[in-house]
């Protein structure tokens, strides 16, 4: 299945080619200030529709994942970095920031993040 998403403004916008399974509530610093509801999929279903230079990054805590954020608007639609499993690069994104998809159908699983 195909989604189109963005960041409000549609600075940052992308393709994502996956089905979506479970989705993440996490309550780390991050996610709980920015309400995020993350699907991970291995990053090559992924597809920037805008320039890579169209979204800003950052990192904080182990610096291990870049999360990317809209400067305009402030949106931060995916993040980036490597299933420390398998070494494979994974994209974690926001399904709010997907069109079409009814986020009462999906199953979302509570993450201590806080604790990591």
């Amino acid at each position: 299945m195909a989604y189109n998403g963005s960041c409000h403004c549609g600075r940052v916008a992308f393709e994502l080619d996956a089905e979506i399974g479970d989705v993440y509530d996490c309550n780390c610093s991050m996610c709980r200030r920015r309400g995020s509801l993350l699907g991970f999929f291995p990053h090559e279903a992924l597809t920037l529709r805008t320039p890579d230079e169209a979204a800003g990054t950052y990192r904080f805590n182990k610096q291990h994942i870049a999360h990317r954020f809209c400067p305009d608007c402030g949106i931060a639609p995916y993040s980036e970095g490597v299933d420390p499993r398998t070494g494979s690069k994974t994209a974690a994104v926001n399904v709010r920031c997907l069109d079409g998809v009814d986020l009462s159908t999906l199953k979302v699983v509570p993450v201590d993040g806080a604790s990591f």
